[in-house]
Formats: structure tokens, C-alpha cells, sequence
């Protein structure tokens, strides 16, 4: 069986932005419900680098959290506020993701998330190839800091952040070869990348095989993943424009997770944390305990190793 984790980050930005729920707290919901541990969102007011500066105060908060009976199944490191492909500059990028992958040793955190920062239409700006090379060159340095502490990084791929077709994504992983390096697959992503098309600039790219197609293209290098529903929509930004997936609770959408699951399934995942992701949702935290059933009847299904079938 699979370990239950969920994205802490539901509880603190977008609906929650103003009112974000206490971590503990969450923490204490999460054993309640008989999750096996949570994903960090390391920014505030959570816990993160900045706000825990010191090994000390961030192994007191690890160990707070295992004695609740949780791990932790991956870090969301807080890397937005830098510049990847609007700069030829990576340094500031480079030594923000090397603080994040302090924070994870302290933390005996073993993946850190990565996404391309700069939305799809940076392209009007920057051109794409230049845009490319200087996602790879930073990508491929990271992976080497993280590499240094026994990291794994997995890059969402999404709507909202550049390279969001299928093609994209490809290349990137035939050019960031570095071992550690990886996806993540989420469910809701995979719909809107492979199915939708959402926020592609250009000629759309879709698949007709949807997202079995994508996960077999994408085989060998998944490293994390992520499950939830998807309605075929994106979340509105302020302005009411797309921004990027949807993120319904298992049962609001229209995904075939009788068969999506099992292909993912198969993939050699590096460990064995499944994360559910409420991500802008607007009643995350009553939702908390229906995604929770739902994924723990896929688990049953899908989640024991095939050699121990």
C-alpha cells in the first residue's frame, strides 16, 4: 500500500490566503483522518527556511511532526518570487534552491518541486529557445546541489508556467538528464496539458490517447505524483483569467481513475508517498476528509506492489 499524503499549501493560499489554517493544526486533522504525513508548502506561514533560519528550530518542527505519526512526502519550495526564464542571470534562482535544499536535509525532506516560474505568455517576450537553454543550464545545476544532498527534484509541468505541452515537457527531460531529475504527474495537470490544451501558446497540442498517452511518453522519468480530479477548467485568477488547473475534489471531475491510476501505478516512482492536491480549492479543508476516502479505495485497489499481489 501506498503512504497518503496531502499538499499543506491548500490551507494557505487562495481561498485560504487570508485566513490560512495553522500547520499544527493541519497536522492534527491530518493524523485524525489516518493520513500518513503531509507536503510541504515552505513558505509562510508555514514552515520554511526563512522563518526557521536555524537546524535547531527546523528538527524541532520535524520532530513534532513525526511524533504526530506524519512524514513528509516532498517539499513546495518557495521559488516563485525569482526569475528562471526572464534572466540571464540564474544566481539568485541557484542560491534560493540551494537554501531549499538545506531547509529539506534539515527537515528529512527527500524531494523538492520545481515549475518553470514565469507564465506561458513570457514567450511574447523572451524567445523560446533562450527561454529553453536557460531552463535547462539553472535545472541542471540544481540537480546537481540537490544531488550533493540526496534529493530528488520532480518539476510540475502545469498550465499556468511555461512549457506546458506534451512536447515540452519531453524535451526538457531528454536535455535535464541528471538522475535525480523527474516529473511530477499530477492527475488534474495531466488532464489539461494532454487533453485541454489549456494556456498553450501557438498551435494547440493535444493527445488522442489523453493521459494514458502523456504517462507512457513521460515513462521512466516520473519521480512524484500528485491525484485529483479535474473538471476541464482552469482556476480563475483575479482578473478572472485562466491560470492554471482546476483542482476539484475526486468525484466534482470527470477523470477515469480506474485507469489512469493503474498506469501510474506501475511507474518506478523513487519512494512510496501518493499526495493528494486541493490546490485553490475553495472548501479545501472540508473536502480534506472525502479526498481521503476516495484515495484510500484507489490505494486499495491499485497501491500494494505488484510482486506483492
Amino acid at each position: 500500500m501506498k503512504k497518503i499524503s496531502i499538499g499543506s499549501w491548500a490551507y494557505t493560499i487562495g481561498p485560504y490566503e487570508k485566513s490560512p489554517v495553522d500547520f499544527f493544526t493541519v497536522c492534527e486533522k491530518l493524523t485524525e483522518l489516518g493520513f500518513d504525513g503531509v507536503e510541504l508548502g515552505g513558505f509562510p506561514p508555514h514552515p520554511n527556511p526563512d522563518d526557521l533560519p536555524e537546524q535547531s528550530q527546523r528538527q524541532e518542527v520535524a520532530t513534532r511532526v513525526r511524533e504526530m505519526g506524519l512524514g513528509f512526502s516532498g517539499l513546495a519550495a518557495n521559488l516563485w518570487g525569482e526569475h528562471l526564464i526572464d534572466t540571464d542571470d540564474s544566481s539568485a534562482y541557484i542560491a534560493e534552491f540551494r537554501k531549499n535544499c538545506e531547509f529539506c536535509t534539515d527537515m528529512g525532506i527527500e524531494t523538492i518541486r520545481v515549475d518553470t516560474v514565469q507564465p506561458p505568455t513570457i514567450f511574447d517576450s523572451v524567445d523560446p529557445d533562450t527561454a529553453f537553454q536557460r531552463v535547462v543550464s539553472t535545472w541542471n545545476e540544481c540537480c546537481a546541489i540537490a544531488e550533493g544532498h540526496g534529493l530528488q527534484v520532480t518539476w510540475e509541468f502545469e498550465p499556468g508556467f511555461a512549457f506546458n505541452k506534451p512536447s515540452d515537457v519531453v524535451r526538457i527531460l531528454e536535455s535535464v538528464t541528471c538522475p535525480n531529475f523527474g516529473v511530477m504527474y499530477d492527475t488534474c495537470h495531466g488532464q489539461m496539458v494532454a487533453v485541454v490544451g489549456s494556456r498553450q501558446p501557438g498551435e494547440k497540442e493535444t493527445l488522442p490517447g489523453g493521459q494514458l498517452e502523456l504517462i507512457s511518453m513521460l515513462s521512466g522519468r516520473i519521480n512524484h505524483l500528485h491525484f485529483i480530479d479535474s473538471d476541464n477548467t482552469c482556476h480563475k485568477a483575479a482578473d478572472g483569467s485562466d491560470e492554471t488547473s482546476s483542482h476539484p475534489p475526486f468525484g466534482l471531475g470527470v477523470l477515469d481513475f480506474d485507469s489512469i491510476v493503474p498506469a501510474l501505478a506501475k511507474e518506478a516512482v523513487p519512494h512510496d508517498w501518493w499526495t493528494i492536491d486541493l490546490c485553490f480549492w475553495p472548501d479545501a479543508w472540508q473536502a480534506t476528509a472525502r479526498c481521503k476516502t476516495a484515495i484510500d479505495a484507489l490505494n486499495s485497489r491499485y497501491g500494494v506492489r505488484e510482486e506483492a499481489r
